[in-house]
């Protein structure tokens, strides 16, 4: 104790104060590891010093409330003792803290005056339950760092977990759906804090559980018959994931062994929610990230069934009729909780454009943003907002000016809308006279419709690997001719490129065997698949042919690595075509091959790949992630690059002048073909057809009518030869000097 006070009466800065503290602890207690953890405005707890686990956790470690064995101990105010902590249902696995070598831990509250203020832990690698006298004097030096805390002696941290919630405020963020909301925030927990761990009777909790799984399954049943949700889209294939996660069986067998095995129902389901995470927080595919979220949301619903909490949805008139939602984390569920005819807008802390919860939200016309660190804790329930999903950004009790300024761009949205809708059957022409082709991407059979309605010129991408994934095994022959015969007939005559299946990377068939790969994105995936596997590659191919009997049919192979991977999947092409012929079938009228540029090697092999394809098409999602070696779905780096940038640009230019050499058509499929500002410089690079989704179309268009392409050729060239280092910056300028309309 005299050292701690010490410590206090030192002129440090109070995070420093902290570290001192857990080594101090640590020696003390002689425990290998020693942590505190604050307790922020939402009732979460964040790691702010450690000795022992890895110091790159601190401020970055966060447990919802309630979250984990700290958790636990925040929110009864309770002492936690335990000899094995990680066999303990309610322990959480969090891997940037490299704590699991430790077994032992002791957690007591940090509280003043009744309040819990945090939490202080010790924890050692072997097994044992520490003695009274142990927990004695944790207890002891808990309420001296709480007299601390309170008295301001340990400067800087209180100013760390307040923040305030009283003046205007501007955080930045992730757009995830796009639009423009106003309205009054309502703060979203889901959680259910579990305080019953042993049942006194099994039976009966083996019966609350099965009642509750089956009300969990008929409402997510419910959720298809959602009046915003009837039409089909990707937010249809988010949610058919989502129920098949609930109808597993063996999810079921867990959590009725779990409740055999002496737990109560909502025991159960924490328990096995925490291990289940803790295996899936050890894949690095981005996949088993959103299948996690997916499991927290499901187990949380559950246990809320168990509690008999009443849902959002179960009382419409408690929403505001102008609700702005926001959470810490939230599941595409969840959101389908709430009254959408009384939701106008999303906010999250995490969450990004490719995340489920996003799909679902840009399905219900819902503007959302996330990545919006820190906004659980800045805002009141009930406090004014405006959510800015174009511009990523969320105003916090804005002032009445910023008001009346969103309210008129909202209005001038609404009429912009108006005029891309009386724009569908203008063919793209620039003011020089030069055609640009506009196409929309699809991936499924319901998608096509959005052809008619946003006026494209074709289906410059389609995704045939989202009827695998919908699947519950690999569909048949007759299945794929019947689904491609389907989009053909959709398309109206109207060019079709269809991408052959690229699974692999986060795109994951379960009832394909595929090995573990610690970077699955650059790992077997589409067509190294296909080329190991030809019997898979044969099948589509023939199905694709057979659909296309007497039409023009085009193929496209993603991720070509090297122009020596041509000649092998022609060889496969023709190897179809050869059976088709012997066994009177009629072939396809024009049968077009081309690929998919998305690894930057084949830039340097251009004259050898080039001569072997009909066409190209660039995808710039994968091809830039690459370039900068950066994850898109990672939040903290897949905005850090401009994709208008010296290096990506002068790529592409290169790509242009080869297939301009070779006479070899390009296309532009990935998210850069679909922003105004991105497209134009695309067509100043010399590109000349354009693939974006439906809604991306009326902006580009509205672009291309306005611009002089020319003009922007010359603009970009001397750009390039210049080395400007604002690329983005000077061609806004330039844009806005000639009247190029660039708004999304």
């Amino acid at each position: 104790m005299r050292g701690l006070r010490e410590i206090m009466s030192d002129d440090e800065p109070g995070q420093q104060k902290l570290d001192r503290i857990v080594r101090q602890i640590a020696g003390v207690m002689v425990a290998d590891v020693c942590s505190i953890y604050l307790k922020r405005q939402d009732g979460s707890l964040e790691l702010f010093a450690t000795e022992g686990l890895n110091p790159a956790a601190v401020h970055r470690t966060r447990l919802k409330r309630g979250e984990g064995l700290a958790g636990r101990c925040a929110e009864l105010g309770v002492t936690v003792n335990e000899p094995e902590a990680s066999s303990h249902p309610a322990f959480s696995y969090r891997p940037e803290t490299h704590e699991e070598v430790y077994h032992a831990l002791l957690a007591v509250p940090i509280e003043r005056s009744g309040q819990v203020l945090g939490v202080l832990v010790v924890q050692n690698r072997k097994t044992k339950e520490y003695s009274d006298e142990d927990v004695e004097v944790l207890q002891s030096t808990a309420m001296v760092i709480a007299e601390n805390l309170v008295s301001g002696t340990v400067a800087g941290t209180g100013a760390a977990i307040e923040f305030s919630r009283s003046q205007p405020l501007v955080l930045d963020g992730e757009p995830m759906s796009d639009g423009i909301a106003l309205g009054h925030v309502v703060l979203h927990e889901p959680r259910i804090v579990v305080t019953q761990l042993m049942a006194d009777n099994p039976s009966v909790e083996i019966e609350r559980l099965n009642g509750a799984l089956e009300k969990l399954i008929a409402h997510i049943d419910d959720m298809f018959e959602h009046e915003h949700l009837a039409f089909a889209g990707e937010h249809r294939e988010v949610l058919e994931a989502y129920r098949m996660f609930a109808h597993d069986k063996s999810w079921h067998r867990r959590l009725r062994e779990a409740v055999e095995g002496g737990l109560t129902a909502e025991a159960a389901v924490e328990r096995v929610q925490n291990a289940m995470r803790t295996r899936m927080l050890r894949q690095h595919d981005p996949y088993w990230r959103e299948r996690q979220r997916d499991l927290d949301d499901l187990s949380d619903r559950l246990k809320r069934v168990l509690a008999g909490r009443i849902t959002s949805a179960d009382e419409p008139s408690s929403l505001p009729s102008d609700t702005i939602l926001v959470a810490r984390t939230m599941g595409p569920a969840e959101l389908l909780d709430y009254d959408r005819t009384r939701l106008r807008g999303l906010v999250v802390e995490d969450g990004s454009s490719q995340s489920h919860v996003a799909v679902v939200a840009k399905a219900l016309g819902i503007a959302a943003i996330g990545q919006a660190a820190g906004v659980v804790e800045r805002v009141n329930a009930g406090d004014a907002a405006i959510v800015d999903a174009v511009a990523g950004e969320v105003h916090l009790r804005p002032t009445g000016e910023v008001i009346a300024a969103f309210s008129d761009k909202v209005r001038f949205r609404a009429r912009r809308q108006k005029r891309y809708m009386a724009l569908r059957d203008r063919p793209a022409i620039t003011k020089d006279g030069v055609r640009i082709g506009l196409h929309m991407n699809a991936g499924l059979v319901v998608d096509m419709p959005h052809l008619r309605e946003c006026g494209a010129d074709g289906v410059g991408l389609y995704r045939t690997e989202l009827q695998f994934m919908l699947s519950d095994s690999f569909p048949r022959l007759d299945k794929q001719t019947q689904l491609y015969s389907s989009v053909l007939r959709e398309s109206e005559g109207k060019p079709v490129v269809f991408r052959t299946l690229d699974i692999g990377g986060d795109k994951v068939l379960n009832y394909l065997r595929q090995p573990k790969e610690e970077n699955p994105a650059m790992g077997w995936r589409a067509i190294r698949m296909a080329i190991d596997r030809p019997e898979l590659f044969r099948v589509q191919v023939r199905a694709m042919m057979k659909a296309a009997a007497g039409q023009e049919l085009r193929l496209m192979i993603p991720m070509v690595t090297a122009a020596a991977e041509m000649p092998l999947v022609r060889a496969l092409i023709e190897k179809e075509v050869a059976f088709l012929k012997k066994h009177g079938y009629t072939l396809p009228s024009k049968l077009l091959v081309g690929a998919m540029l998305e690894v930057p090697a084949l830039l340097f092999e251009l004259d050898e790949f080039l001569p072997q394809v009909d066409f190209i098409s660039v995808g710039s999602n994968d091809l830039l992630q690459f370039l900068f070696a950066a994850d898109r779905t990672n939040g903290r780096v897949a905005s850090r690059f401009d994709v208008l940038s010296a290096a990506p640009l002068r790529a592409l230019r290169t790509l242009v002048k080869a297939a301009r050499k070779h006479r070899v058509p390009i296309n532009v499929c990935g998210e850069m073909a679909g922003r105004p500002v991105e497209a134009m410089t695309l067509l100043g690079l010399g590109i000349r057809s354009l693939s974006m989704a439906p809604a991306s179309v009326g902006p580009v268009k509205a672009m291309i009518l306005s611009m002089d392409v020319g003009k922007v050729t010359d603009k970009v060239e001397n750009l390039l030869k210049a080395g400007s280092e604002s690329v983005r910056d000077e061609l806004e300028k330039f844009a806005e000097s000639q009247g190029i309309e660039l708004e999304n």
